[in-house]
C-alpha cells in the first residue's frame, strides 16, 4: 500500500523515478525573496519533493501584490511572506524541514550546505551582495533579471550572465556593472527577458527597512509596472532549472 506522503509525489516518479524522487529529500535550497518570482519558484520545489527549504524575507503582503503573487489575497494583506509561506509549504508536503529567515538580506555570510540558491531579491545591493557571496563560497546560484515592466513570458530565457542577449536594461545592466566592479563576469546562470521595459509612469520612493539586528536600512525603491504572467513563469523557469541540474548530477552519480 502506498503511504499518504509517497503518493504525494507518485507523478513526478512515473517521469523521473522513484530513486532520484528519494535523492531530492536529501537537497537544502535556499530561496531569496518570496515575491512574484521567489513564491513560484519556492512552490514548485517544494511540489518537486525537495526536502529542505530555507526561506529568506523581511516583508509583509501588500494589496500591491495581489495581481502575481501567489500567496497574496485579500485575507492574507499585511501578513508576514515567510509566516504564509512556512504554513503554505507544510500544507504541501508536512514532510519538508523549514528554516525561515525573516529578515532584510544584507550579505550575511550564507551557509555551505546549500546545494542551491535562488535570488529572487529586487534590491539592488542585497541581490549583488547575494550573488557575490555565492560565487566566494561556490554555491551554485541561479538569479532573476528582468521580471518587471513586462508582460510577455515567452520572451523570457536562461543563459550564463554573460550571455545575457540585452545588457542594455537598465536594471539588469546596473547588476552587470556592480559585479563587474567585483570581479564577476561570468559563472552565473540568470532568467530574462528578450521584452523591452515598459511602464507608463515612473515612481519611486524613499523606504526605510530596520532589520533584525537593529540597522536601519535606506535605499530608495523604484515601482515597476507588473503583470501575472512573467514573474510566475521566470520563478518556474528557475526551479524547473535546478531541478534538471540535480537530475544530471543524481544520472552522472
Amino acid at each position: 500500500m502506498i503511504q499518504p506522503e509517497k503518493e504525494i509525489f507518485a507523478r513526478n516518479e512515473l517521469y523521473w523515478g522513484h530513486d532520484f524522487q528519494k535523492w531530492l529529500q536529501n537537497v537544502h535550497i535556499a530561496v531569496f525573496g518570496l515575491g512574484g518570482v521567489g513564491g513560484y519558484c519556492v512552490e514548485c520545489l517544494a511540489r518537486a519533493g525537495v526536502g529542505e527549504l530555507t526561506i529568506v524575507d523581511f516583508d509583509v503582503v501588500s494589496e500591491s501584490n495581489i495581481n502575481r503573487q501567489i500567496i497574496a489575497l485579500n485575507s492574507s494583506v499585511g501578513k508576514k511572506k515567510t509566516e504564509l509561506w512556512q504554513e503554505r509549504l507544510l500544507d504541501i508536503n508536512p514532510s519538508i524541514k523549514l528554516n525561515i529567515i525573516d529578515d532584510f538580506y544584507q550579505g550575511y555570510d550564507l551557509l555551505k550546505s546549500y546545494d542551491f540558491v535562488v535570488d529572487a531579491i529586487d534590491t539592488m545591493r542585497s541581490k549583488v551582495a547575494l550573488l557575490e557571496n555565492c560565487i566566494k563560497k561556490g554555491i551554485p546560484v541561479i538569479s532573476s533579471m528582468g521580471a518587471g515592466n513586462r508582460v510577455d513570458p515567452t520572451k523570457l530565457y536562461i543563459c550564463d550572465i554573460a550571455d545575457i542577449e540585452d545588457k542594455n536594461a537598465p536594471f539588469t545592466s546596473n547588476v552587470i556593472y556592480q559585479l563587474k566592479k567585483l570581479g564577476i563576469e561570468k559563472g552565473i546562470p540568470v532568467v530574462v527577458s528578450r521584452e523591452k521595459p515598459f511602464v507608463m509612469e515612473k515612481i519611486s520612493q524613499k523606504e526605510n527597512i530596520i532589520t533584525k539586528s537593529g540597522d536601519n536600512i535606506e535605499f530608495t525603491k523604484i515601482t515597476p509596472s507588473s503583470t501575472p504572467f512573467v514573474a510566475s513563469t521566470a520563478g518556474i523557469y528557475m526551479a524547473y532549472y535546478i531541478i534538471e541540474n540535480f537530475k544530471k548530477e543524481f544520472q552522472n552519480g
